[in-house]
């Protein structure tokens, strides 16, 4: 390694999320969601670590990603939370992954291609309004795969649209789903695993819960919302470090970096690191309060962040080329958490974690 900037994955931290949350959801079990590169975190090593603390089940939206998990050699559950191409429907069956099924032409598909029974999860729309069958749709696949000997309705599920921030539209959209469920056993149709819950509602509503949750943020330390159950031990998983390469004293009113848009107040030492937007550091955070950690002291960023590089406002301190910068996470006391920098830009951890990219190389810590 060249440039002295990377990101650290605590993998103990994973592990004791991972077991945190299954205490929490007892007695559902815990599909752990590691769509998207695990959150940015690397879907291989995460999912492992998942599954050595006790995890049962594998969540992604892509087949693609269920492939690179396959690859690299688990054999555990995998569901795919989002219909793939019906031209997909042989690399989902031959990958060994259990479907997210909501329109016929899918369900079809799949009973083409199948050779043996096939376990797949039926995903209703209850208010999210992005994917799913709504109730008639519903009945109608149902009526579908129970009657193909190729197919196995396994599961059902839904995905709650606010449950972090609006009990009475998550308690009707479980109040929908639990209906839709009592329907199917009232025509014979018993329904092995029921899933609703996110980390949010797992965390929230223990009604929610039923036979399965499907948690992601939370395996990663992060709350679905700033200051939720703010007595719960989640870890943040996620360091981002890099290393100051360059240190100059600038007089009061110096404007560094494009567009010379923030003036220093005061005479200062001017630290530049080399990291930067490419690496998915957000180039607004200079303009809206981000900072940074070096020897333990929070430095504000000096102005905009540049695509390979950011500077940083030191003031008088001793800041030396070669002291550890850390941009998220903890470095002695201090820490700079994925919250503040989503307060900072209006958007929420989620994005923030996802954003950092593969530029950035991943040390996994035991």
């Amino acid at each position: 390694m060249v440039r002295p900037s990377w990101v650290e994955i605590d993998l103990d931290a994973i592990a004791h999320n991972v077991r945190l949350l299954t205490g929490i959801a007892a007695p559902a079990r815990l599909c752990a969601v590691v769509k998207a590169d695990a959150y940015g975190h690397g879907d291989v090593p995460v999912a492992e670590a998942a599954l050595e603390a006790g995890v049962p089940m594998l969540a992604v939206a892509l087949v693609e990603e269920a492939i690179r998990l396959r690859e690299a050699g688990i054999d555990a559950p995998i569901l795919l939370l989002s219909e793939p191409p019906e031209q997909s429907a042989s690399e989902v069956v031959s990958w060994d992954l259990i479907p997210t099924v909501y329109t016929v032409g899918f369900v079809k598909a799949l009973s083409e291609v199948v050779q043996q029974p096939l376990r797949t999860h039926l995903k209703l729309d209850t208010g999210m309004h992005r994917v799913g069958a709504a109730i008639d749709e519903a009945k109608e696949l149902v009526a579908t795969i129970v009657a193909d000997s190729q197919l196995d309705l396994e599961g059902v599920w839904t995905h709650f649209a606010v449950a972090e921030e609006d009990a009475v539209f998550t308690k009707q959209q479980l109040d929908t789903f639990n209906g839709f469920v009592q329907m199917l056993r009232r025509v014979g149709v018993e329904v092995p695993v029921r899933h609703a819950a996110n980390t949010a509602a797992t965390l929230l509503y223990p009604e929610t819960r039923l036979d399965l949750v499907r948690v992601g943020i939370g395996i990663y330390g992060q709350r679905p919302a700033p200051g939720m159950v703010p007595d719960l031990d989640l870890r943040p998983a996620m360091r981002v470090v890099s290393h100051v390469s360059m240190v100059k004293r600038h007089p009061a009113g110096t404007r560094p970096s494009y567009g010379r848009r923030k003036a220093l107040p005061a005479g200062a030492h001017v630290a530049t690191v080399p990291v930067g937007y490419a690496d998915g550091l957000p180039r607004a955070l200079g303009a809206h309060g981000g900072d940074v950690l070096i020897r333990g002291k929070r430095h504000p960023l000096a102005g905009t962040v540049t695509m390979d590089q950011i500077v940083v406002d030191v003031g008088d301190e001793p800041v030396e080329v070669g002291d550890e910068v850390v941009l998220l996470g903890a470095q002695g006391t201090e820490e700079v958490t994925a919250d503040q920098w989503a307060e900072h830009l209006d958007t929420i951890s989620y994005e923030v974690v996802c954003q950092i990219g593969p530029r950035l190389p991943r040390r996994y810590l035991p």
